[in-house]
């Protein structure tokens, strides 16, 4: 059974950089798509970033349009671990946020950043920009 577990979050002054960590067990990490997403109270669950299943090219990594440039996802496949560098945190970044597993090839980035395309999710790690 494969297993997802998030660490990293808390409290950060804005403009500052908080680094998650995924780390899968079951499995090894380079045979799923793993995803990024973070859900604010009141709000739906979205798409953060995504990264494939890894290729002979290392594969392919999505990024929402309010994260791009400042969001970095990346595998580890040594430490069975995806990793999000998340840097200007901004007051809105605040969420919970989750990683999750799927096999299934996803050829889009909006297939990819599809939380309803995922199987496996972790419990999820608070991230709070304030100041």
């Amino acid at each position: 059974q494969l297993q997802l577990v998030e660490s990293g979050g808390g409290l950060v002054q804005p403009g500052g950089s908080l680094t998650l960590s995924c780390t899968v067990s079951g499995d090894t990490v380079d045979s799923y798509y793993i995803g990024w997403f973070r859900q604010a109270p009141g709000k739906e669950r979205e798409g953060v970033s995504c990264i494939s299943t890894r290729s002979i090219t290392g594969g392919h990594t999505h990024y929402a349009d309010s994260v791009k440039g400042r969001f970095t996802a990346w595998r580890d496949s040594a430490k069975n671990t995806v990793y999000l560098q998340m840097n200007s945190l901004q007051l809105e970044d605040t969420a919970v946020y989750y990683c999750a597993a799927d096999r299934r090839p996803k050829f889009s980035e909006s297939y990819c950043l599809n939380s309803e395309l995922y199987n496996d999710w972790g419990q999820g790690t608070q991230v709070t920009a304030s100041s």
